[in-house]
């Protein structure tokens, strides 16, 4: 029998992963410590994500990862052993904690101490990734829980140390920290140094953000559960996935709701009928870029210099927030917050009312290009993975039923940022086709952005990107090969999928078949280079630049 390559490898264990997750979904629950999670686990160590960087590695805990985990998953989730995934939103009107994660927009509620619910929205991506965050986490705990012990099963004296920490975390004193920090080094085979900094990040989105307990309660947590599971069976981790979360597969319910809710707006406007260009990306950067230049002229309080580069300019408007959107409010801007459960929040702006609207010299809007024509755009925050083709789909379908009221889509942008193969971070990449990830699913296509639309001094480069099904479920050999065999370029969650929705409306005629089609992505992460992955950090003030340079030429595209 002929052996498999590491990229082979790679490929079956992800095909293996979403297999199990939808055996899952269908089964209705599963324990990280029976035989599916086990399957599901050796799946993962299999993969080892760049992402999750050592987790093979039984002497060391990846702190990085569980960093990056623990942002996207929400607070208390390493006390619970009850863990359920519904698609049904039953809890408005009760008594339990909403919670969302930091950098995931997910429901989550704590139903009691050892509880918790996800609501599931936005399709079975979000299936997959709690499951594989779920998954590696289990397998840090377990590493955790080996070193509580030492060889004659006796508690290690830095445990000890950490449990009394634990007992009193609200009264530390500075020199206490510091000891604490040490024990807990020990405990998770990495230097003092390295230990502290992954403190110091936990402590601050904590404190600033709520949104997890701490490094301490984290690592205590963890391998306490372990350790309740080992005296009880009642103490197993369950995750329960309900009858009813099948039928976010396919059904499209949320995004059906979301797209009525748009058109029902436009329509309120009287914007139906107009020349639509469709925007995916943040919700700040064509609202400052349009409005920004003008609003702080018109404020008395102004803290950003008009007359500065570009880029130096939008660092400023962090502040004026608010001045910028109630000046935007009165020039045809209109905010539509998302109630359908998509978590995807919109903008529609009125070009008609843009009269007398000043921009930055250095954006070139040629505004008598579409004088007459009077386009409307409406931006949409990022979907999540598969959940891009749902929206997608519904939102260019003709506004009633019987197909009556098409819309006038003239073109559609995509803007996000993704993981580049080629470059370093803060690149920018054209796509000239995205290639689905474990499916035959592949999409060429006209790009209307080109390297000459893009300032000099910044690389740009173009080719097919891969549209995967995590980030967390990617390794280097597999990157690597689609680099070799399909050229590509980068990896992200969404273009694809926007793409089959976009190739879809074309064939059923709901949208003319010379819709201009702008795909751009910033390189946040080169995850085949160490320490640039995800779990690295975010792009800060470096990120500033590639965003507002892919939304000036998408936006200088559309009033040409």
């Amino acid at each position: 029998m002929q052996d498999l390559t590491k990229a082979q490898k790679a490929r079956v264990a992800i095909r293996s992963f979403k297999t199990i997750a939808y055996a899952l979904a269908l089964r209705g629950f599963y324990r990280p410590s029976g035989k599916m999670g086990q399957t599901l686990a050796d799946c993962l160590i299999t993969l080892s994500p760049e992402i999750y960087g050592s987790m093979n590695d039984p002497r060391v805990v990846e702190l990085n990862g569980l960093e990056y985990v623990i942002d996207r998953l929400p607070r208390g989730i390493e006390e619970c052993t009850r863990i359920i995934l519904t698609e049904e939103e039953q809890f408005e009107d009760s008594p339990f904690e909403k919670t969302i994660p930091l950098k995931r927009r997910r429901s989550c509620y704590r139903i009691s101490k050892n509880e918790i619910c996800f609501v599931i929205t936005r399709g079975l991506s979000e299936i997959y990734d709690i499951l594989t965050h779920i998954t590696f986490l289990n397998l840090e705990a377990q590493k955790i829980h080996s070193r509580m012990t030492d060889e004659a099963d006796i508690k290690t004296n830095e445990w000890g140390d950490l449990e009394k920490v634990i007992h009193r975390i609200n009264n530390l004193t500075g020199k206490e920290v510091e000891q604490a920090i040490w024990d807990v080094s020990l405990i998770v085979g990495r230097s003092y140094h390295e230990t502290r900094k992954a403190y110091e990040s936990f402590e601050k989105n904590k404190q600033e953000k709520k949104s997890n307990n701490g490094l301490f309660p984290l690592i205590y947590q963890l391998g306490k559960r372990v350790e309740e599971e080992k005296k009880s069976r009642e103490n197993l981790l369950t995750v329960h996935l309900t009858p009813s979360l099948m039928n976010i597969i396919a059904h499209q319910r949320y995004g059906e709701q979301w797209a009525d809710d748009i058109k029902e707006k436009l329509l309120k406007l009287n914007l139906l009928n107009r020349p639509l260009h469709i925007i995916s990306a943040n919700l700040h950067s064509v609202m400052n870029l349009i409005y920004g230049h003008a609003a702080t002229h018109a404020c008395e309080n102004q803290t950003a210099k008009t007359d500065e580069d570009l880029y130096h300019f939008v660092q400023c408007l962090r502040d004026q927030h608010t001045d910028i959107l109630n000046f935007a409010a009165k020039h045809g801007f209109h905010a539509i917050p998302d109630c359908s459960g998509t978590h995807i929040d919109c903008q529609i702006i009125d070009t008609a009312l843009l009269d007398g609207v000043t921009f930055h010299p250095d954006l070139k809007l040629n505004m008598s290009a579409v004088e007459n024509k009077k386009p409307v755009i409406l931006v949409m925050d990022y979907a999540f993975g598969a959940q891009a083709f749902e929206v997608m789909d519904r939102l260019l379908e003709p506004f009633n039923k019987d197909h009556e009221m098409p819309m006038n889509v003239q073109s559609i942008s995509v803007m996000g940022k993704a993981g580049i193969l080629s470059g370093k971070q803060g690149d920018i990449m054209l796509a000239s086709a995205h290639v689905i990830e474990g499916t035959s699913d592949n999409y060429i296509f006209d790009n209307d952005l080109a390297g000459e639309d893009f300032e000099p001094d910044i690389n740009v480069y173009i080719g097919p990107m891969v549209t995967v099904l995590g980030t967390s479920l990617q390794n280097r050999d597999m990157l690597k090969k689609f680099q070799s065999s399909w050229n590509t370029v980068g990896l992200e969650m969404e273009g694809g999928h926007y793409q089959r929705a976009i190739s879809a409306a074309i064939i059923k005629g709901h949208i003319s078949k010379n819709v201009k089609v702008r795909y751009a992505y910033y390189a946040s992460d080169n995850p085949l280079v160490s320490g640039q992955t995800l779990a690295a950090g975010e792009m800060g003030a470096e990120g500033i630049r590639p965003t507002y340079m892919v939304t000036k030429v998408i936006l200088e595209k559309i009033f040409s």
